[in-house]
């Protein structure tokens, strides 16, 4: 730590740096859960885009083609992953993450 310490001074980013490094559970965001690696299994179906334009078409296609059950159900997921989270006062939810 000495070592960050002398390279970065007072612009240590942590959970108990200068700068408080904010909280995030990548099991809590139906982004990071469900959507991008749903995206990325459907776009890449498809033959290899040659631009970004093509690829950034592609996935918009994609998302405008996800069923209204899929994202109900994503979205009850999502519900149920904050009740959990609530009633463990927030501590880490190992269990859904890797589904023990």
């Amino acid at each position: 730590m000495a070592a960050v310490r002398n390279l970065f001074r007072k612009h240590i980013i942590s959970r108990y740096g200068d700068i408080t490094w904010p909280a995030r559970s990548s099991n809590l965001s139906a982004c990071d859960f469900f959507l991008w690696g749903y995206l990325k299994s459907q776009a890449f179906k498809a033959p290899a885009r040659h631009t970004v334009q093509e690829l950034k078409h592609q996935i918009q296609q994609e998302v405008k083609r996800i069923p209204v059950e899929m994202l109900q159900r994503v979205m009850g997921d999502v519900r149920k992953r904050l009740t959990e989270c609530l009633e463990r006062n927030g501590v880490h939810l190992n269990d859904i993450i890797f589904g023990k």
